[in-house]
């Protein structure tokens, strides 16, 4: 399962607003080859569901990931950050051993 803090909650609810989407566009979370230190996430609205999706619902957000990613997520929150120790939205991941020090890359 992945689950939203209600502060990510809410900057999603406004970012699909001010990016013009409706309901039907999704979270799609992903984990992606890259960065220090070798994967990366990746986070998009997406309307489309595939057969390789697992979708989890939380807090009324419906957050779309693809098998081959779930293996590295399984347990993950998402949460949203505006402080000045950091802004944006942060993966707190129970299977990450390692994180750069943006947060935006992780390795298991």
């Amino acid at each position: 399962m992945i689950s939203v803090t209600d502060n990510a909650k809410n900057k999603i609810v406004a970012l699909r607003s001010e990016e013009g989407k409706d309901s039907t566009n999704n979270i799609r979370v992903a984990v992606k080859g890259g960065g220090c230190s070798g994967l990366m996430y990746d986070l998009e609205f997406d309307s489309a569901i595939t057969d390789s999706d697992e979708i989890f619902e939380d807090k009324g957000i419906k957050i779309m990931v693809d098998k081959k990613s779930l293996l590295y997520l399984l347990g993950t929150t998402l949460d949203f950050s505006d402080g000045l120790n950091g802004k944006g939205f942060q993966f707190i991941n129970p299977n990450a051993n390692r994180t750069c020090g943006c947060g935006e890359s992780f390795a298991v």
